[in-house]
């Protein structure tokens, strides 16, 4: 009874902490899981990068999917990443689909894409390892493209295939979601709001413009790689940080890796992912 999936990291066009919507888009960089039940009826997990990760939450994700699909099965989950984790790449969303799926997969079981990232949602709930539920980071990597939702009601509001190039700037930092101060997040609300009113309407380039400077001033990284990227290109804090992603064209985003590779960190080009996650 095994099984293997993969899904794709994400970058943001609104975070969600400020107002409950939320909206990100696949990029082509993934994470895959590896699932063997057995009949121990105990789940262990092991995250291939660090061997002393957190695994709360992809053992979650395999007990839920038991729960509603198997007969009391245990086993082993491992994740293997290209994604950084804790940098604003959706890393924990992409783990969970892929762990979804791929104990799925193990059963034999189907389940529509939607409900599955919806199932690892309250995974991450369960785990603590979200404060929103991340449900705009979970549709865009199970689903590919770029998604709007609702994260209060995990409802997905639009859902487009834009055909980015996309540049991503790493620092050497990172930064867990849940220790994000929601606080003053909140404080900026307005400005989400009109995010979330240039994301409804498929402006998206625009909404990742002011979701960035209005985040970054949240949060307290800087605006200087937001404001270097326009008007040329559009480019956010992605999540709580602390990578940055900006879309545009391959030649502009070249030039703009120039300049973002001058700080501490690392920069690299990729498309967005528009198929979503998928079982191998």
């Amino acid at each position: 009874m095994d099984g293997r999936a993969v899904a794709p990291a994400a970058g943001t066009v609104l975070n969600a902490l400020a107002n409950g919507y939320g909206s990100a888009f696949a990029i082509d960089a993934y994470t895959e899981a590896t699932v063997e039940l057995d009949a121990t009826g105990e789940v262990t997990g092991e995250v291939a990068e660090a061997p002393d990760a957190d695994t709360r939450l992809i053992e979650r994700c395999v007990e839920r999917v038991v729960k509603r699909f198997g007969d009391g099965e245990g086993g082993h989950v491992r994740t293997e990443s290209e994604v950084p984790m804790a940098s604003g790449l959706k890393s924990s969303s992409a783990a969970a689909n892929a762990t979804v799926l791929a104990t799925l997969d193990a059963l034999g079981a189907e389940m529509d894409r939607e409900d599955a990232c919806r199932l690892g949602v309250e995974a991450a709930r369960d785990a603590g390892v979200t404060i929103t539920g991340a449900f705009d980071d979970a549709s865009a990597s199970m689903l590919g493209g770029v998604t709007v939702t609702d994260n209060t009601d995990d409802v997905l509001i639009r859902r487009d295939e834009p055909e980015w190039d996309v540049l991503v700037y790493t620092p050497d930092e990172r930064s867990f979601s849940a220790d994000a101060d929601v606080a003053r997040c909140e404080r900026v609300a307005p400005m989400a709001d009109v995010v979330y009113e240039l994301a409804s309407d498929g402006d998206y380039e625009r909404a990742m413009c002011v979701n960035g400077l209005a985040f970054c001033a949240a949060l307290g990284y800087p605006t200087e790689p937001i404001v270097e990227a326009m008007p040329e290109s559009a480019a956010s804090l992605s999540g709580t940080g602390p990578s940055y992603t900006a879309v545009g064209d391959r030649e502009t985003l070249e030039r703009l890796q120039d300049t973002w590779s001058k700080r501490d960190g690392h920069t690299w080009q990729t498309t967005t992912q528009l198929t979503g996650a998928t079982t191998k």
